[in-house]
């Protein structure tokens, strides 16, 4: 049966194939052309020609069914925050567990490898995962709106400044985008934060969400849900400022000074590596920015009636900034990383391009759907 050309396209991984090559250039045909059913792998001439496979790209992409900034554009980019962030932050729960018992208890949990052992003699290897469940309803929400609402102001505030000037002044556009979607993502996390750090903080307070929620709701109300809200604005917002505008610069960088080829000639392989090493990188500058805040809302979710001043008091204004620092950069950067990594990889999944590597503009985004 005689195979059809789409159909052989379809036999071969996308990363075998070279770049599309313009009409009337010069091609040259592999010896291995006969091995892949006739189909060889035709090398670009000019400069194009010495630049390894890992750049080389299929000849042609099925086309995208989402429009960019469309309902369902929007809605995917909110699917990739959901898994984007709340599994990653269910992942490195055991992490945080004891981050959180040092920023609380700095007596007994004197650093990260005792803060395990202690955690392992007293609670079992189970107690490692303590508060998983409102990790992972929390930060699936708050991913939810981040992503989403991020690529909604983004685009919303370039419209605002016209095409000049949101290329002139795209870190202001990233920074504002983000701070924007913070403030919304946070009112979702909350609750669930208030609730895991007092799982997480206080042994024999409740076993997770079912039984602690109700407890918490008892003894503070409803409101005591959003008592942290302010030091947890506090803490995200510059942490997400910092996370949307530095990945975004960070990748710019990599793709104007680390790599000989234009974002649009780069495999969607590569174009993933550059968001996780860009996410990484942006997520050292996050723990460092947002640390104080972090100690805040340990403190005041753990200790019923805490104020900010209880807490500078007890922590001072040094404890607040280092108190679980160097195990925060290694959650925070290895968290982004991953983050931006698995969200990426969603979108490449329906369709859409990589984030980053060109300026917030409608004609900017056309030309990434190019690639």
């Amino acid at each position: 049966m005689a195979v059809s050309e789409s159909s052989r396209n379809a036999l071969l991984p996308g990363f075998l194939y070279a770049a599309p090559v313009a009409a009337g250039s010069t091609t040259t045909t592999t010896s291995a052309a006969a091995g892949l059913g006739g189909r060889g792998l035709v090398a670009p001439s000019g400069a194009a020609s010495a630049r390894p496979a890992v750049w080389a790209q299929s000849p042609s992409e099925p086309a995208r069914k989402i429009e960019m900034y469309s309902p369902a554009f929007y809605a995917a980019c909110t699917a990739g925050g959901i898994a984007s962030c709340g599994l990653t932050h269910m992942t490195v729960t055991p992490l945080d567990l004891v981050k959180c018992n040092m920023q609380i208890n700095p007596a007994k949990y004197k650093s990260i490898s005792s803060g395990f052992g202690v955690l392992l003699k007293e609670q079992g290897a189970k107690g490692f995962f303590r508060g998983w469940v409102p990790t992972l309803i929390g930060y699936s929400g708050q991913g939810a709106c981040k992503f989403g609402f991020y690529e909604f102001f983004k685009k919303y505030y370039s419209d605002i400044a016209g095409p000049e000037n949101a290329a002139k002044y795209k870190t202001l556009i990233y920074l504002a985008g983000s701070a924007s979607a913070e403030v919304i993502a946070d009112v979702t996390l909350c609750p669930m934060e208030a609730v895991k750090v007092r799982v997480q903080t206080q042994p024999g307070f409740a076993r997770g969400l079912s039984d602690g929620l109700p407890k918490f709701v008892k003894a503070e109300g409803y409101a005591g849900l959003y008592k942290g809200i302010v030091p947890l604005w506090g803490r995200q917002i510059p942490y997400t400022m910092m996370k949307f505008a530095s990945f975004e610069t960070i990748v710019e960088m990599i793709y104007k000074y680390a790599i000989p080829a234009p974002k649009s000639e780069c495999s969607k392989p590569l174009q993933l590596g550059v968001s996780f090493a860009g996410g990484y990188v942006a997520g050292v500058f996050c723990a460092i920015v947002s640390h104080p805040a972090d100690n805040l809302v340990s403190f005041l979710n753990n200790a019923q009636g805490a104020t900010v001043g209880d807490a500078v008091k007890k922590l001072g204004l040094w404890g607040l900034f280092t108190r679980g620092l160097p195990l925060r950069i290694v959650m925070i950067g290895t968290l982004t990383g991953a983050q931006w990594g698995i969200y990426d990889a969603f979108k490449v999944m329906v369709g859409l391009p990589t984030t980053g590597g060109v300026a917030p503009t409608p004609a900017a985004a056309g030309e990434q759907l190019k690639g």
